[in-house]
């Protein structure tokens, strides 16, 4: 391959400027990234532009690797390591050729490399680097596990099994590091993946015959893999091990912390177990500590909400701003923006959270223990004293800990945090059911940030089509609309789901002078639903999805899932 500088094909081609390769090239020597990398980061060109760019001006082929399926043969030709460190992906093998997938085809070290070590003639083919690094984590992690699963059994074949007097199975713990190594290797690759498909949780099941490891991935559980049996208690010892637990009580629930660095990405690891006639299930939460995912436009704050959201955090008199939402809506999310948006050096900021999930520098975090007595309404009180101007309680439970707050906020505290119910004006319910007084409500409540998950259309299988007038109307659309409308036709990529990534839609109620009023007052719900559908301003959840569905961000389908909620009942 003839060389060629990245920056000269695509000035050449008029696809940059170059005033911007000039730029790129000043942020590179910062970076060290290479240079294709930080031209798509600065938002100058597309990976898909890049890939257009090298296919003409290097006569190469590009490979869409979510529909093909990649012989696990490939990655004894070309170690994960080097896998890893260069971004490729061993593809096929033709006789005396290997076909490498590259983001960076330039990288001719990569390609020497490549060479030597496989002692094959390299063909590179272009491929985007997000595709690259899920083929990584599926070819080099399912033959990482398979290898240790072999290597654990033969052990588990060699070694002498213990039994464990009242529970119902049998425990071998390995407690050397030649024995520990395959084990460690399997628990490993298992958190790898479910980084590199983005799995919020990793569920680790036992049943009779066998071990059932999923993954829930844009809210839904995947299968992954399944584990032995007789490695089951290799497997959750080890899990113990990391968190912190107790390996030897199998009886009751345990809870546990550790954490993991995974393609240079820092994740919180939370752990739980929970004894089954099985043995014990385990769930693994990821938590990706890096602050930069904390940011308003990257949880789906645009728009007039953005303008709401803004107003509401922008309280100098105090007040209290309840997320509400079910679990898995995306609410510690949002707490966690706003908690990052008020962290001033002027502002002396507490949290009381359940567990603690991200550790921001410049806070003051503080952890529920109820064993203790450090429970929500002693932690508030208790941070009432500490001279606090924004205090963040990680949920609402109860009407003593509500009322609490309410207090504190109307004497000029700043008070965020969660409440579980579907809307919000489910949420004004939800206070006078638990005990708060209607006064309060009126005086303290800034207002309700209410919010659901959405899964995003895959963008690798987004196609055209048209909803029936049936579907339309279950949304509240009429068939005469002139929009296009898409959904997923289903891909390895998405798990033939049609789904990749999901995105927050809002619905945000400030409480004006009319609303409060209506509450001072003991207005009914159907009043308050009539006051607040009124205000033009307000833009409920099932209205923010049809806006969704018509961007061609998510489907019909997602969109009716919320707005056939019985909390909006009361639209018209």
């Amino acid at each position: 391959m003839k060389f060629k500088r990245l920056g000269d094909m695509l000035t050449s081609t008029g696809v940059i400027s170059d005033e911007q390769l000039e730029i790129a090239l000043k942020k590179q020597k910062k970076t060290k990234n290479r240079l294709g990398k930080e031209l798509i980061e600065e938002g100058i060109i597309s990976e898909e532009q890049l890939i257009e760019t090298l296919k003409l001006q290097l006569g190469l082929d590009s490979i869409d690797l979510s529909v093909i399926s990649i012989p696990s043969s490939l990655s004894e030709l070309v170690p994960k390591k080097l896998a890893n460190s260069y971004g490729l992906v061993p593809v096929k093998l033709e006789g005396d050729s290997l076909y490498v997938a590259m983001s960076d085809p330039l990288n001719f070290m990569a390609l020497e490399d490549v060479k030597a070590v496989s002692k094959k003639r390299i063909i590179p083919m272009i491929a985007t680097e997000e595709s690259i690094q899920r083929n990584i984590a599926s070819l080099y992690g399912n033959e990482g596990a398979a290898r240790a699963i072999a290597e654990m059994k033969r052990e588990i074949d060699d070694a002498p099994v213990v039994a464990i007097l009242g529970d119902s199975f049998m425990s071998n713990i390995i407690d050397n590091d030649e024995q520990s190594a395959p084990t460690i290797r399997l628990v490993n690759s298992l958190i790898e993946r479910g980084v590199m498909e983005h799995a919020s949780d990793i569920h680790i099941e036992p049943s009779e015959k066998e071990v059932r490891v999923r993954m829930r991935i844009d809210g839904l559980l995947r299968h992954v893999m399944t584990v032995p049996k007789d490695l089951q208690a290799s497997v959750i010892s080890r899990l113990k091990i990391m968190g912190g637990m107790d390996i030897t009580e199998r009886r009751i629930p345990q809870d546990g912390r550790s954490n993991a660095k995974v393609k240079k990405a820092d994740i919180d690891l939370r752990m739980s177990t929970l004894p089954t006639i099985y043995g014990e299930k385990f769930v693994i939460r990821l938590l990706d500590k890096n602050t930069q995912l904390l940011d308003k436009a990257k949880i789906g704050l645009t728009g007039e909400d953005l303008e709401k959201y803004m107003k509401l955090i922008d309280q100098k008199g105090g007040g209290v701003v309840l997320i509400a939402g079910p679990t898995g809506s995306g609410k510690s999310s949002t707490l966690y923006t706003m908690i990052r948006e008020l962290n001033t050096v002027e502002s002396n900021l507490i949290t009381l959270e359940d567990p603690v999930e991200y550790n921001i520098s410049g806070i003051n975090q503080v952890q529920i223990n109820e064993k203790t007595g450090m429970t929500f309404s002693g932690g508030l009180r208790a941070i009432l004293r500490q001279d606090p101007d924004i205090i963040a309680v990680g949920e609402i439970r109860d009407g003593e800990t509500a009322e609490i707050a309410m207090r504190a906020a109307i004497t000029g505290h700043l008070v965020l945090s969660t409440i579980h119910t579907n809307s919000a004006i489910a949420t004004l319910d939800r206070l006078l059911d638990i005990g708060v007084e209607p006064y309060l409500i009126s005086s303290a409540l800034n207002g309700v940030v209410s919010q659901r998950l959405v899964r995003r259309i895959c963008p690798n299988c987004r196609k055209e089509y048209a909803p029936s007038s049936e579907e339309l109307a279950s949304i509240g659309l009429s068939q005469e609309i002139n929009h296009k409308f898409y959904h997923g036709d289903g891909c390895p990529l998405c798990f033939n789901t049609g789904y990749r990534g999901r995105v927050a839609v809002f619905e945000i109620l400030v409480m004006d002078r009319k609303v409060k009023n209506a509450m001072a007052s003991g207005a009914k719900r159907e009043e308050l639903a009539d006051i607040i559908q009124s205000d033009k301003k307000f833009v409920s959840l099932a209205d923010n999805c049809r806006r969704l569905v018509l961007e061609g961000v998510t489907t019909v389908d997602e969109a009716k899932r919320i707005t056939n909620s019985e909390d909006y009942a009361y639209e018209s």
